[in-house]
């Protein structure tokens, strides 16, 4: 019989039912599995069990936020021999499932998990970590990590923009040194991205016609600090807009990133909080991850 290691973050998600895991739970079983569930107990656990247990299933599925499947996938990343992933997204954004068209609801979500096909999804790396869709710093990159889990449980995606609204209030540039696939980018700048998403943070998008998540590249945002109120209001409308060709915005394709910086500057991988550092080396692993969907994904 096959085995399923089903990792669940019970503290994620506006609803504390757990009728719709069950109902998860007897789809995996009935589609042939047998199925181990494993309840989060604190921050790091999921990647802890998936690297200690991971190896030994035919399929790792993983119930949580965005935070909760990278904490799976940094568990399984180590690995030599790593099993499909399926994902049922029940966090306060889920970004990386709107990017893959992975249900919101968690039954649906179960059905597209065993009814799916894998799909080689790119990994990233940042120095000694991963993320399977972001890496940020700057503007909103705070409110990714910063909302406390019972206001997100309770207000959902608008506990991000509340949190992102308080990041405007403080917001200022960073001086840093971007090498983007041998391009350099010298300046100040209140955001950076490398990404692999269309939605960031529920508050930046990107066209969803030049995302592909499984082509060995990512997409590296960076906004310049505007000098006047009116730059500001300039650049908000062309990101509103996604006019990647405004002045103020670069935006490229690419393999590998490197962020150099002589000041304190925090990051977020997939929400999660990442600290500082003068260099960090952001690569991409192509198809790291057999992730398990059932909707073709044409972007």
């Amino acid at each position: 019989m096959k085995k399923l290691l089903f990792i669940v973050n019970p503290r994620s998600g506006r609803t504390k039912s757990r009728a719709p895991l069950f109902d998860a739970a007897a789809a995996f079983s009935k589609a042939g599995y047998l199925v181990h569930i494993h309840m989060t107990e604190g921050s790091g656990d999921a990647t802890a069990v998936a690297r200690e247990l991971g190896g030994q299933y035919d399929l790792v599925v993983c119930s949580g936020g965005d935070g909760t499947l990278n904490e799976t996938i940094s568990g399984l990343m180590p690995l030599e021999n790593r099993p499909p992933v399926g994902y049922l997204p029940n966090g306060s954004t889920n970004d990386f499932a709107a990017s893959l068209h992975i249900p919101s609801v968690t039954e649906q979500a179960a059905a597209a998990v065993v009814e799916g096909v894998p799909f080689p999804l790119d990994i990233g790396s940042h120095n000694d970590r991963y993320f399977a869709y972001v890496a940020s710093f700057g503007a909103f990159t705070r409110s990714s990590y910063s909302a406390p889990q019972a206001t997100k449980n309770a207000l959902g995606h608008f506990a991000y923009i509340l949190e992102g609204l308080g990041d405007l209030d403080s917001l200022r540039p960073y001086r840093c040194r971007v090498t983007a696939d041998g391009e350099v980018f010298d300046g100040d700048f209140i955001f950076g991205a490398v990404c692999n998403s269309t939605s960031l943070g529920g508050l930046v998008k990107l066209n969803a016609n030049l995302v592909k998540m499984d082509d060995g590249l990512f997409e590296v945002l960076l906004l310049r600090s505007p000098k006047t109120a009116l730059d500001l209001q300039n650049l908000i409308v062309a990101m509103t807009s996604m006019d990647y060709d405004y002045p103020g915005v670069i935006m490229r394709h690419v393999k590998s990133v490197t962020v150099e910086t002589a000041e304190d500057l925090p990051w977020s991988l997939d929400g999660e909080y990442a600290p500082s550092a003068p260099v960090v080396e952001i690569r991409n692993i192509p198809g790291a991850i057999r992730l398990m969907l059932k909707t073709e994904i044409n972007n």
